[in-house]
Protein backbone atom coordinates (compact mmCIF):
# COMPACT_ATOMS: atom_id res chain seq x y z
CA UNK A 1 0.00 0.00 0.00
CA UNK A 2 1.38 3.83 -0.68
CA UNK A 3 0.25 7.16 -0.43
CA UNK A 4 1.03 10.09 -1.98
CA UNK A 5 0.91 14.10 -1.01
CA UNK A 6 0.04 16.26 -4.18
CA UNK A 7 2.17 19.23 -3.41
CA UNK A 8 3.04 22.48 -5.59
CA UNK A 9 6.25 23.91 -4.03
CA UNK A 10 7.05 27.08 -5.61
CA UNK A 11 10.41 27.03 -7.09
CA UNK A 12 11.88 29.87 -4.82
CA UNK A 13 11.46 27.93 -1.91
CA UNK A 14 14.28 25.29 -1.09
CA UNK A 15 14.30 22.77 1.54
CA UNK A 16 16.97 21.38 3.02
CA UNK A 17 15.58 18.84 5.33
CA UNK A 18 19.10 17.45 6.61
CA UNK A 19 19.18 20.28 9.18
CA UNK A 20 15.64 19.09 10.72
CA UNK A 21 17.01 18.00 13.95
CA UNK A 22 16.22 14.00 14.70
CA UNK A 23 17.43 13.60 18.11
CA UNK A 24 15.72 10.83 20.58
CA UNK A 25 12.50 11.32 21.38
CA UNK A 26 12.40 12.24 25.38
CA UNK A 27 10.56 9.29 27.91
CA UNK A 28 6.91 9.92 28.54
CA UNK A 29 4.50 9.21 31.10
CA UNK A 30 0.84 8.15 30.59
CA UNK A 31 -0.44 10.97 32.67
CA UNK A 32 -0.10 14.46 30.75
CA UNK A 33 2.00 17.20 31.89
CA UNK A 34 0.36 19.95 32.95
CA UNK A 35 2.43 22.86 33.19
CA UNK A 36 3.37 25.51 30.44
CA UNK A 37 5.55 23.27 27.88
CA UNK A 38 5.52 25.72 24.70
CA UNK A 39 8.40 27.37 23.04
CA UNK A 40 8.79 28.74 19.10
CA UNK A 41 9.71 26.12 16.46
CA UNK A 42 11.09 27.14 13.19
CA UNK A 43 8.22 26.34 10.55
CA UNK A 44 8.58 24.60 7.29
CA UNK A 45 5.19 25.66 5.23
CA UNK A 46 4.32 24.78 1.66
CA UNK A 47 2.43 26.02 -1.38
CA UNK A 48 -0.39 23.58 -1.97
CA UNK A 49 -2.34 23.26 -5.35
CA UNK A 50 -5.59 22.42 -3.76
CA UNK A 51 -6.65 20.63 -0.74
CA UNK A 52 -5.84 16.80 -0.42
CA UNK A 53 -7.87 13.72 0.10
CA UNK A 54 -5.16 11.26 0.75
CA UNK A 55 -6.33 7.84 -0.89
CA UNK A 56 -4.55 4.30 -0.99
CA UNK A 57 -6.29 3.70 -4.52
CA UNK A 58 -4.22 6.58 -6.38
CA UNK A 59 -1.20 5.91 -8.06
CA UNK A 60 2.33 6.72 -6.65
CA UNK A 61 3.33 9.70 -9.09
CA UNK A 62 7.17 9.52 -9.50
CA UNK A 63 7.39 12.85 -10.34
CA UNK A 64 5.94 14.39 -6.70
CA UNK A 65 8.62 14.60 -4.33
CA UNK A 66 8.87 13.02 -0.81
CA UNK A 67 8.47 15.74 1.88
CA UNK A 68 9.29 15.96 5.38
CA UNK A 69 7.71 18.82 7.13
CA UNK A 70 8.15 19.93 11.02
CA UNK A 71 4.70 21.98 11.99
CA UNK A 72 2.52 23.93 10.07
CA UNK A 73 1.69 27.34 10.74
CA UNK A 74 -1.30 28.43 12.44
CA UNK A 75 -4.23 30.53 10.29
CA UNK A 76 -3.02 33.79 9.85
CA UNK A 77 0.41 33.02 10.57
CA UNK A 78 1.08 33.78 14.65
CA UNK A 79 -1.42 31.79 17.43
CA UNK A 80 -3.77 33.83 19.22
CA UNK A 81 -3.26 34.13 23.51
CA UNK A 82 -5.85 36.20 24.84
CA UNK A 83 -4.52 35.48 28.33
CA UNK A 84 -3.79 38.39 30.61
CA UNK A 85 -0.36 38.61 31.40
CA UNK A 86 -0.21 37.48 35.44
CA UNK A 87 1.17 41.31 36.49
CA UNK A 88 -1.20 42.91 34.47
CA UNK A 89 -4.40 41.06 35.57
CA UNK A 90 -4.99 43.10 38.91
CA UNK A 91 -5.43 46.02 36.91
CA UNK A 92 -7.60 44.55 34.33
CA UNK A 93 -9.69 43.57 37.01
CA UNK A 94 -10.29 46.20 38.79
CA UNK A 95 -10.86 48.29 35.56
CA UNK A 96 -13.52 45.72 34.45
CA UNK A 97 -15.82 46.20 37.68
CA UNK A 98 -16.57 49.41 36.58
CA UNK A 99 -17.96 48.01 33.17
CA UNK A 100 -21.39 47.07 32.49
CA UNK A 101 -21.60 43.11 32.77
CA UNK A 102 -22.35 40.52 30.43
CA UNK A 103 -23.42 36.77 32.43
CA UNK A 104 -22.37 33.77 30.45
CA UNK A 105 -23.80 30.76 30.53
CA UNK A 106 -21.59 27.52 31.03
CA UNK A 107 -21.31 27.04 27.10
CA UNK A 108 -20.29 30.46 26.57
CA UNK A 109 -17.72 30.06 28.75
CA UNK A 110 -16.32 26.90 26.56
CA UNK A 111 -16.39 29.39 23.63
CA UNK A 112 -14.00 31.97 26.42
CA UNK A 113 -11.51 29.33 26.24
CA UNK A 114 -11.90 28.19 22.78
CA UNK A 115 -11.20 31.82 21.40
CA UNK A 116 -8.22 32.83 24.60
CA UNK A 117 -6.44 29.75 23.55
CA UNK A 118 -6.16 30.37 19.83
CA UNK A 119 -8.03 27.10 18.72
CA UNK A 120 -10.11 30.01 16.49
CA UNK A 121 -6.87 31.58 15.12
CA UNK A 122 -7.08 34.43 13.67
CA UNK A 123 -10.13 35.10 15.56
CA UNK A 124 -9.29 37.67 18.28
CA UNK A 125 -13.23 37.96 20.23
CA UNK A 126 -16.34 37.09 19.66
CA UNK A 127 -17.74 37.94 16.02
CA UNK A 128 -18.61 41.26 14.95
CA UNK A 129 -21.55 41.35 12.29
CA UNK A 130 -19.13 41.35 9.52
CA UNK A 131 -17.20 38.37 10.79
CA UNK A 132 -20.26 36.66 11.24
CA UNK A 133 -21.90 37.16 8.04
CA UNK A 134 -18.84 35.43 6.16
CA UNK A 135 -18.42 33.18 8.51
CA UNK A 136 -22.18 32.24 8.03
CA UNK A 137 -22.58 32.86 4.13
CA UNK A 138 -19.08 31.80 3.36
CA UNK A 139 -17.69 29.23 5.95
CA UNK A 140 -14.62 31.37 6.04
CA UNK A 141 -13.01 34.47 6.79
CA UNK A 142 -11.53 37.14 4.41
CA UNK A 143 -7.51 38.25 5.65
CA UNK A 144 -6.43 42.47 5.22
CA UNK A 145 -4.14 41.06 3.02
CA UNK A 146 -6.48 38.65 0.78
CA UNK A 147 -6.15 35.61 2.40
CA UNK A 148 -8.79 32.70 3.25
CA UNK A 149 -8.93 31.20 6.42
CA UNK A 150 -11.83 28.55 7.46
CA UNK A 151 -14.33 29.57 9.60
CA UNK A 152 -17.57 27.29 9.44
CA UNK A 153 -19.13 27.94 12.82
CA UNK A 154 -20.14 31.44 13.83
CA UNK A 155 -18.55 32.14 17.10
CA UNK A 156 -20.78 34.53 18.58
CA UNK A 157 -22.32 35.88 21.90
CA UNK A 158 -25.94 36.50 22.49
CA UNK A 159 -27.75 39.12 24.96
CA UNK A 160 -31.14 39.86 25.87
CA UNK A 161 -32.81 43.36 25.38
CA UNK A 162 -32.38 43.79 29.15
CA UNK A 163 -28.48 43.87 28.85
CA UNK A 164 -28.51 45.75 25.52
CA UNK A 165 -30.12 48.59 27.48
CA UNK A 166 -27.64 48.27 30.30
CA UNK A 167 -24.49 48.28 28.05
CA UNK A 168 -25.82 51.54 26.11
CA UNK A 169 -23.56 53.72 24.71
CA UNK A 170 -20.26 51.62 26.25
CA UNK A 171 -17.17 50.84 24.40
CA UNK A 172 -16.11 47.90 26.60
CA UNK A 173 -18.48 45.13 28.87
CA UNK A 174 -17.09 42.97 31.87
CA UNK A 175 -17.98 39.15 31.27
CA UNK A 176 -19.26 37.17 34.25
CA UNK A 177 -19.49 33.72 34.74
CA UNK A 178 -23.06 32.47 36.07
CA UNK A 179 -21.62 32.29 39.54
CA UNK A 180 -20.66 36.05 39.02
CA UNK A 181 -17.07 35.25 38.92
CA UNK A 182 -15.00 37.44 36.48
CA UNK A 183 -14.03 36.12 33.42
CA UNK A 184 -12.46 38.81 30.78
CA UNK A 185 -12.93 41.78 29.00
CA UNK A 186 -14.89 42.51 25.58
CA UNK A 187 -13.78 45.98 24.12
CA UNK A 188 -14.49 48.03 21.23
CA UNK A 189 -17.75 46.40 21.05
CA UNK A 190 -20.08 46.10 18.61
CA UNK A 191 -24.01 44.98 18.98
CA UNK A 192 -26.30 43.25 15.99
CA UNK A 193 -29.73 41.43 15.33
CA UNK A 194 -29.37 37.86 16.09
CA UNK A 195 -31.70 36.27 12.93
CA UNK A 196 -31.82 33.05 15.62
CA UNK A 197 -33.99 31.27 12.01
CA UNK A 198 -30.89 32.02 9.60
CA UNK A 199 -28.46 31.03 11.85
CA UNK A 200 -30.10 28.27 12.27
CA UNK A 201 -30.80 27.12 8.58
CA UNK A 202 -27.73 27.71 7.42
CA UNK A 203 -25.66 26.53 10.48
CA UNK A 204 -27.98 23.05 10.48
CA UNK A 205 -29.35 22.99 7.01
CA UNK A 206 -32.89 22.63 8.47
CA UNK A 207 -34.90 23.84 11.34
CA UNK A 208 -36.27 20.58 12.53
CA UNK A 209 -37.04 20.70 16.51
CA UNK A 210 -34.77 19.33 18.42
CA UNK A 211 -31.18 19.91 17.50
CA UNK A 212 -29.49 19.65 20.73
CA UNK A 213 -27.29 22.69 20.65
CA UNK A 214 -30.36 24.98 19.20
CA UNK A 215 -32.81 23.53 22.31
CA UNK A 216 -29.72 24.51 24.69
CA UNK A 217 -27.71 27.72 23.56
CA UNK A 218 -30.14 29.54 20.86
CA UNK A 219 -33.81 29.52 20.89
CA UNK A 220 -33.83 30.56 24.77
CA UNK A 221 -30.78 33.24 23.79
CA UNK A 222 -31.07 36.78 23.08
CA UNK A 223 -32.39 38.52 20.46
CA UNK A 224 -28.95 40.66 19.72
CA UNK A 225 -25.36 39.76 19.59
CA UNK A 226 -22.37 41.25 20.81
CA UNK A 227 -18.82 41.25 19.39
CA UNK A 228 -15.44 42.22 20.28
CA UNK A 229 -11.70 42.06 21.29
CA UNK A 230 -11.22 39.60 23.90
CA UNK A 231 -9.13 39.45 27.01
CA UNK A 232 -9.61 36.55 29.61
CA UNK A 233 -8.43 37.46 33.36
CA UNK A 234 -6.45 34.31 33.75
CA UNK A 235 -6.57 30.68 32.13
CA UNK A 236 -10.12 28.95 31.90
CA UNK A 237 -10.06 26.38 34.94
CA UNK A 238 -13.24 23.62 35.35
CA UNK A 239 -12.13 22.00 38.58
CA UNK A 240 -13.34 18.41 37.66
CA UNK A 241 -10.01 16.58 37.99
CA UNK A 242 -9.09 17.18 34.11
CA UNK A 243 -7.58 20.19 33.66
CA UNK A 244 -4.51 18.17 33.45
CA UNK A 245 -5.91 17.08 30.47
CA UNK A 246 -6.63 20.45 28.30
CA UNK A 247 -3.52 21.11 26.82
CA UNK A 248 -3.88 24.83 25.18
CA UNK A 249 -2.77 24.47 21.32
CA UNK A 250 0.56 26.62 22.16
CA UNK A 251 1.12 23.30 24.77
CA UNK A 252 0.54 20.64 22.44
CA UNK A 253 2.48 22.60 19.82
CA UNK A 254 5.60 22.32 22.21
CA UNK A 255 5.05 18.80 23.25
CA UNK A 256 4.97 17.71 19.42
CA UNK A 257 8.34 19.69 19.24
CA UNK A 258 9.51 18.19 21.86
CA UNK A 259 9.42 14.71 20.62
CA UNK A 260 10.65 15.54 17.00
CA UNK A 261 7.31 15.12 15.15
CA UNK A 262 7.46 15.16 11.82
CA UNK A 263 3.83 14.98 11.00
CA UNK A 264 1.19 15.18 13.00
CA UNK A 265 -2.49 13.42 12.82
CA UNK A 266 -5.46 14.23 14.64
CA UNK A 267 -8.27 12.10 15.68
CA UNK A 268 -11.58 13.27 17.28
CA UNK A 269 -14.15 11.73 19.58
CA UNK A 270 -16.57 12.21 21.43
CA UNK A 271 -17.66 8.35 22.79
CA UNK A 272 -15.26 6.13 23.95
CA UNK A 273 -12.21 4.00 21.63
CA UNK A 274 -13.18 0.83 20.50
CA UNK A 275 -10.85 -1.66 18.74
CA UNK A 276 -11.94 -0.16 15.21
CA UNK A 277 -10.79 3.45 15.98
CA UNK A 278 -7.21 1.62 17.72
CA UNK A 279 -6.75 -0.59 14.65
CA UNK A 280 -7.51 2.90 12.37
CA UNK A 281 -5.20 4.91 14.13
CA UNK A 282 -2.35 2.31 14.30
CA UNK A 283 -2.74 1.46 10.26
CA UNK A 284 -2.89 5.79 9.69
CA UNK A 285 0.86 5.39 11.44
CA UNK A 286 1.60 2.95 9.83
CA UNK A 287 0.86 4.47 6.39
CA UNK A 288 2.85 7.73 7.47
CA UNK A 289 5.58 5.70 7.95
CA UNK A 290 5.09 4.28 4.64
CA UNK A 291 5.31 7.97 2.92
CA UNK A 292 8.45 8.62 4.50
CA UNK A 293 7.98 10.35 7.38
CA UNK A 294 10.57 9.42 10.53
CA UNK A 295 8.19 9.91 13.58
CA UNK A 296 4.54 10.64 13.01
CA UNK A 297 2.64 11.47 16.55
CA UNK A 298 -0.67 10.85 17.18
CA UNK A 299 -3.21 13.29 18.60
CA UNK A 300 -6.10 11.47 20.14
CA UNK A 301 -8.65 14.46 20.69
CA UNK A 302 -11.65 13.88 21.96
CA UNK A 303 -14.27 16.70 22.16
CA UNK A 304 -14.73 18.23 26.02
CA UNK A 305 -17.34 21.04 25.58
CA UNK A 306 -21.11 20.74 25.60
CA UNK A 307 -22.69 17.88 23.99
CA UNK A 308 -25.78 15.65 23.79
CA UNK A 309 -27.03 14.03 26.64
CA UNK A 310 -26.90 10.40 25.38
CA UNK A 311 -23.43 10.78 24.31
CA UNK A 312 -20.99 9.14 26.99
CA UNK A 313 -19.74 11.85 30.07
CA UNK A 314 -16.14 13.12 29.39
CA UNK A 315 -15.18 11.77 32.87
CA UNK A 316 -15.98 8.04 31.84
CA UNK A 317 -14.19 8.97 28.32
CA UNK A 318 -10.97 10.11 29.62
CA UNK A 319 -10.88 7.28 32.41
CA UNK A 320 -11.13 4.84 29.32
CA UNK A 321 -8.77 6.69 27.22
CA UNK A 322 -6.06 6.67 29.68
CA UNK A 323 -6.76 2.91 30.23
CA UNK A 324 -5.94 2.36 26.47
CA UNK A 325 -2.50 4.22 26.23
CA UNK A 326 -1.67 2.10 29.76
CA UNK A 327 -2.38 -1.35 28.19
CA UNK A 328 -0.51 -0.38 25.27
CA UNK A 329 -3.13 -0.52 22.97
CA UNK A 330 -1.50 2.78 21.84
CA UNK A 331 1.59 3.57 21.78
CA UNK A 332 2.67 6.33 24.61
CA UNK A 333 5.56 7.48 22.97
CA UNK A 334 3.47 8.74 20.03
CA UNK A 335 0.39 9.47 21.42
CA UNK A 336 -0.97 12.47 22.92
CA UNK A 337 -4.02 12.43 24.39
CA UNK A 338 -5.73 16.00 25.24
CA UNK A 339 -8.94 17.72 25.79
CA UNK A 340 -10.37 19.73 22.76
CA UNK A 341 -12.69 22.34 24.59
CA UNK A 342 -15.31 23.09 22.04
CA UNK A 343 -18.53 22.43 22.55
CA UNK A 344 -20.58 20.12 20.04
CA UNK A 345 -22.75 21.51 17.62
CA UNK A 346 -23.65 18.23 15.38
CA UNK A 347 -24.03 20.02 12.43
CA UNK A 348 -22.20 17.49 10.46
CA UNK A 349 -20.18 18.61 6.78
CA UNK A 350 -20.05 22.58 8.28
CA UNK A 351 -18.87 21.78 11.63
CA UNK A 352 -16.41 19.29 10.81
CA UNK A 353 -14.16 22.02 9.07
CA UNK A 354 -14.60 23.77 12.27
CA UNK A 355 -12.86 20.61 14.12
CA UNK A 356 -10.13 20.16 11.34
CA UNK A 357 -9.48 24.00 11.44
CA UNK A 358 -9.22 23.52 15.30
CA UNK A 359 -6.52 21.17 14.51
CA UNK A 360 -4.26 23.19 12.58
CA UNK A 361 -3.81 25.59 15.03
CA UNK A 362 -2.44 23.10 17.60
CA UNK A 363 0.26 22.10 14.51
CA UNK A 364 -1.74 18.97 13.07
CA UNK A 365 -0.92 18.47 8.99
CA UNK A 366 -3.20 15.20 8.68
CA UNK A 367 -6.65 15.26 9.98
CA UNK A 368 -8.65 11.53 9.98
CA UNK A 369 -12.37 11.69 9.15
CA UNK A 370 -14.81 9.59 9.28
CA UNK A 371 -18.46 7.98 8.21
CA UNK A 372 -21.03 11.24 9.13
CA UNK A 373 -18.29 13.30 11.05
CA UNK A 374 -20.01 15.39 13.88
CA UNK A 375 -23.81 13.91 12.38
CA UNK A 376 -26.37 12.69 14.31
CA UNK A 377 -29.41 11.28 13.62
CA UNK A 378 -32.42 13.41 12.26
CA UNK A 379 -34.46 15.17 15.05
CA UNK A 380 -37.64 13.88 13.74
CA UNK A 381 -37.42 11.26 11.28
CA UNK A 382 -35.67 8.04 11.12
CA UNK A 383 -32.83 8.66 9.04
CA UNK A 384 -29.30 10.37 9.53
CA UNK A 385 -29.29 14.00 9.22
CA UNK A 386 -26.32 14.32 6.54
CA UNK A 387 -24.90 12.24 3.79
CA UNK A 388 -22.63 9.88 5.38
CA UNK A 389 -19.74 10.84 3.08
CA UNK A 390 -20.41 14.52 2.66
CA UNK A 391 -18.18 15.37 5.40
CA UNK A 392 -14.95 13.97 3.79
CA UNK A 393 -15.94 15.56 0.40
CA UNK A 394 -16.33 18.49 1.97
CA UNK A 395 -13.18 18.84 3.98
CA UNK A 396 -11.31 18.04 0.43
CA UNK A 397 -12.51 21.01 -0.90
CA UNK A 398 -13.57 23.50 1.88
CA UNK A 399 -11.50 27.18 1.49
CA UNK A 400 -8.83 27.55 4.08
CA UNK A 401 -8.24 23.95 4.53
CA UNK A 402 -5.60 23.77 1.77
CA UNK A 403 -2.64 22.87 4.12
CA UNK A 404 -4.12 20.11 5.59
CA UNK A 405 -4.16 16.45 4.17
CA UNK A 406 -7.39 14.48 4.85
CA UNK A 407 -7.18 10.96 5.84
CA UNK A 408 -10.56 9.29 5.32
CA UNK A 409 -11.70 6.57 7.43
CA UNK A 410 -11.03 2.87 6.33
CA UNK A 411 -13.96 1.00 7.39
CA UNK A 412 -13.54 -1.37 9.75
CA UNK A 413 -15.96 -3.94 11.75
CA UNK A 414 -15.46 -7.34 13.92
CA UNK A 415 -14.42 -10.41 11.93
CA UNK A 416 -16.42 -13.29 12.98
CA UNK A 417 -14.13 -15.52 11.11
CA UNK A 418 -11.04 -14.12 12.32
CA UNK A 419 -12.95 -13.00 15.72
CA UNK A 420 -11.40 -9.26 15.99
CA UNK A 421 -11.86 -6.26 14.14
CA UNK A 422 -10.68 -5.73 11.12
CA UNK A 423 -10.74 -3.50 7.41
CA UNK A 424 -14.25 -4.50 6.04
CA UNK A 425 -14.09 -6.89 3.39
CA UNK A 426 -16.44 -6.35 1.08
CA UNK A 427 -15.86 -10.25 -0.71
CA UNK A 428 -17.48 -11.78 2.04
CA UNK A 429 -19.60 -8.79 4.08
CA UNK A 430 -21.64 -11.85 5.42
CA UNK A 431 -18.49 -12.23 8.02
CA UNK A 432 -18.62 -8.80 9.50
CA UNK A 433 -20.67 -7.09 12.31
CA UNK A 434 -20.92 -3.26 12.39
CA UNK A 435 -20.28 -1.35 15.88
CA UNK A 436 -20.93 2.49 16.32
CA UNK A 437 -19.79 4.98 18.50
CA UNK A 438 -22.40 4.49 20.98
CA UNK A 439 -22.68 0.65 20.52
CA UNK A 440 -20.17 -0.89 23.12
CA UNK A 441 -19.94 -3.83 25.21
CA UNK A 442 -18.31 -4.89 28.51
CA UNK A 443 -17.49 -7.24 31.00
CA UNK A 444 -18.85 -8.58 34.16
CA UNK A 445 -18.29 -12.23 35.57
CA UNK A 446 -16.93 -13.57 32.57
CA UNK A 447 -20.33 -12.65 31.27
CA UNK A 448 -20.61 -10.35 27.86
CA UNK A 449 -23.36 -6.98 28.63
CA UNK A 450 -24.10 -5.80 25.90
CA UNK A 451 -25.37 -2.18 25.61
CA UNK A 452 -27.37 -0.37 22.86
CA UNK A 453 -27.11 3.14 23.64
CA UNK A 454 -23.94 4.21 26.27
CA UNK A 455 -26.04 7.35 27.72
CA UNK A 456 -28.60 5.36 28.84
CA UNK A 457 -26.77 2.69 30.88
CA UNK A 458 -23.94 5.27 32.26
CA UNK A 459 -24.37 3.64 35.66
CA UNK A 460 -22.74 -0.03 34.14
CA UNK A 461 -20.64 1.97 32.49
CA UNK A 462 -19.28 3.83 35.27
CA UNK A 463 -19.41 0.87 37.60
CA UNK A 464 -16.71 -1.04 35.34
CA UNK A 465 -15.28 1.84 33.94
CA UNK A 466 -15.11 1.03 30.27
CA UNK A 467 -12.03 -0.22 31.15
CA UNK A 468 -12.40 -3.62 29.19
CA UNK A 469 -14.25 -1.83 26.38
CA UNK A 470 -11.62 -2.62 23.81
CA UNK A 471 -12.06 -6.44 23.96
CA UNK A 472 -15.07 -6.12 22.43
Amino acid sequence: MSLTIRLHIAPYKTLNLSDINKTKISSFSTRIRPKPIYHSNSLIHFVYDKPKMLDSSNPVESSIPSIKSSLIEPDGGALVDLVVPESERGARALEAESMPKVRLTKIDVEWVHVISEGWASPLTGFMRENEYLQSLHFNSLRMADGTVVNMSLPIVLAIDDETKERIGSSKNVGLVASDGDLIGILRSIEIYKHNKEERIARTWGTTAPGLPYVEECITSAGNWLIGGDLEVLKPIKYNDGLDHYRLSAQQLRKEFDNRQADAVFAFQLRNPVHNGHALLMNDTRRRLLEMGYKNPILLLHPLGGFTKADDVPLDVRMEQHSKVLEDGVLDPKTTIVSIFPSPMHYAGPTEVQWHAKARINAGANFYIVGRDPAGMGHPTEKRDLYDPDHGKKVLSMAPGLEKLNILPFRVAAYDTVAKKMAFFDPSRSQDFLFISGTKVCTKSDSSVISISTVGSECGIIRQHHVLELMNC
